[in-house]
């Protein structure tokens, strides 16, 4: 960093997965990039809220500011419902190892407690996977076909990785478009899940898996579509990537002046 360090210049770091990095270097006092992170003048985070800006921080960091995902309301909106899409909860998640529990538990569970439901999954990685009768698999779902899916199913499936759900503050780029499209996002709980979206009105949000069967099975459709609606209001009205390039900008100028 000091080599690529100019006077005038801001040098920023932009981390993806900060859950990952943080654990990382907390569990390995020699990794490289903790004597790195205090030269940066800014480090830049992919989510995180207060538990990742308080580690970073505490590892040296100047300034630590989180940019959370958001949306495009040019490509995700809503759109009538395609027959082969339509379900009571779709999933569209890919196989990770930090993932795959709990998507045992919040998702395949829930199709084996209501076999009469219909559930709809997509990512790549399921496809040896055993899979309930109920649960049909599409493999990788083109982004074409988001809002057909976020548009057709009663309810739409957020569940976290474990390093997300972990430190939380970390909403996936999915509960966004899904909010865009008018989805009813079932999600798993996390913390700063309420500075996002308004648990029971524009979000569900379920702590532990049974939960999800209960909570589908309560879900009508019209109050789906009302939940639906909400998020979409809240989501163009306070989670577009303009209001993300908006953060940006000013945390750039503010430590530029």
């Amino acid at each position: 960093v000091p080599v690529i360090k100019r006077p005038g210049a801001l040098t920023a770091f932009w981390d993806v997965d900060a859950p990952a990095t943080l654990d990382r270097i907390i569990a390995d006092r020699d990794d490289p990039f903790r004597d790195l992170i205090g030269a940066y003048d800014l480090i830049l985070t992919y989510g995180g809220g207060p538990p990742v800006v308080s580690a970073y921080r505490r590892l040296g960091a100047p300034v630590c500011v989180p940019i959370y995902n958001g949306l495009d309301p040019a490509t995700h909106y809503p759109v009538c419902p395609e027959p082969k899409f339509v379900c009571d909860l779709a999933l569209i998640a890919n196989r990770l190892p930090d993932r795959e529990r709990r998507m045992e538990e919040f998702f395949l569970a829930t199709a084996v407690d209501l076999p009469q439901h219909a559930f709809l999954l997509g990512g790549n990685g399921w496809s040896d996977k055993a899979l309930p009768r109920n649960v049909a698999y599409l493999g990788h779902v083109y982004t074409r076909d988001h809002n057909a899916i976020n548009s057709s199913a009663r309810a739409v499936l957020n569940v976290s990785r474990d390093s997300m759900a972990a430190y939380g503050y970390s909403p996936a780029t999915r509960v966004f478009e899904a909010a865009g499209a008018g989805s009813c996002i079932i999600t798993d709980a996390w913390e700063g899940i309420d500075e996002f979206f308004e648990p029971g009105r524009e979000i569900l949000v379920v702590k532990k898996g049974p939960a999800v069967a209960e909570t589908l099975a309560r879900l009508t459709p019209g109050r789906a579509g009302r939940i639906g609606q909400a998020a979409r209001v809240r989501a163009l009205a306070e989670h577009s990537y303009e209001r993300r390039v908006d953060l940006l900008e000013m945390t750039l100028e503010g430590r530029s002046a």
